[in-house]
């Protein structure tokens, strides 16, 4: 199994990626269908993909049989793993899901991310239950320090998104969660586009946490909580462009990990991607992205993106 460490993507012998990044995506953005999902990062060439579910069941749930298919398929694509999204902390739980779950999960993803070659899991911060916000707090760091011993034991490294919960969409709550916790198995994952369902400017949240982010999602679109509409990336008004070039002026290496959300919502159940070729568009998706790269970053990210300056370049 190729490990995260994968080499930069290519495209007609180009490197597209800045030196440093890997690009890649969520896998089931394109289909629930395991075929579709390889299909996808193939066909952009890309080395890497991040793992949530597959044929429609959880990572951490899939049968040994199952997960020693994906293992096996991925090895004989070549295609690194460059995260893998659990369900500990997300929308589909509270703060009072027993924390049992929790580390059950945990604990078996700690397994196959060692079959797999990853370290980072995704999580996030537990929607309320009806506590004031002191005790929300307190209770959420007390969860995730336990989930960071717990990931530190297994050699893994939880990215907390910021999404749902109560560290979601406030900086500050992120960097008192790192700083309470204190454990170097707690990182953060930041979603260039989360702030439109969430109501907060992203690259002003980004502005504040850069230093600490360790893996990044790619996602855009218009809108405000009520009402999204996703969009290719550089066509929302997440301001894609400034936000990696803002990580590159950091020293960000690591991925870029699509989540188009064009035709997926997890949170809320909707999937059209059979109807519309999810493949299809996650693969327009994953285009649109390099020419972005190509077109847009270097100027604010000060990088030679024309064709001369990125042959031959490797992350």
């Amino acid at each position: 199994m190729r490990t995260e460490q994968a080499g930069a993507a290519s495209l007609g012998g180009d490197h597209v990626s800045p030196p440093g990044i890997r690009l890649g995506g969520i896998g089931d953005e394109a289909g629930p269908a395991w075929a579709d999902q390889l299909a996808a990062i193939t066909t952009l060439g890309w080395p890497q993909i991040e793992l949530r579910n597959i044929d429609g069941v959880a990572l951490a749930d899939l049968e040994p049989a199952a997960f020693d298919r994906v293992v096996s398929t991925l090895d004989a694509a070549g295609l690194a793993v460059s995260c893998v999204d659990s369900r500990i902390g997300n929308w589909a739980s509270t703060i009072d899901t027993p924390l049992a779950e929790d580390l059950r999960e945990l604990t078996v993803l700690g397994d196959r991310c060692a079959a797999l070659g990853t370290r980072l899991v995704r999580v996030m911060s537990y929607p309320n239950a009806g506590l004031d916000e002191e005790e929300w707090g307190r209770r959420v760091i007390d969860r995730l320090g336990t989930l960071a011993g717990h990931a530190e034991r297994l050699g893994l490294v939880l990215v907390h998104e910021n999404c749902v919960g109560w560290a979601g969409r406030d900086a500050d709550r992120m960097l008192r969660l790192l700083g309470e916790v204190e454990s170097p198995a707690l990182r953060l994952l930041f979603d260039v586009g989360n702030g439109i369902a969430y109501d907060y400017d992203s690259y002003e949240l980004l502005e504040q946490i850069v230093d600490r982010v360790a893996h990044v999602h790619v996602k855009d679109g218009l809108g405000d909580p009520t009402t999204q509409e996703y969009t290719l990336p550089g066509e929302g008004r997440c301001r894609v462009a400034d936000c990696l070039a803002l990580l590159l002026r950091h020293g960000y290496t690591g991925a870029w990990s699509i989540e188009p959300h064009v035709l997926l919502r997890p949170h809320t159940g909707e999937d059209r991607t059979a109807e519309f070729d999810g493949v299809g568009a996650f693969v327009a998706y994953g285009r649109r992205l390099e020419r972005l790269i190509r077109d847009e970053l270097p100027g604010p990210a000060g990088i030679d993106a024309s064709p001369a300056g990125l042959v031959g370049r490797s992350a």
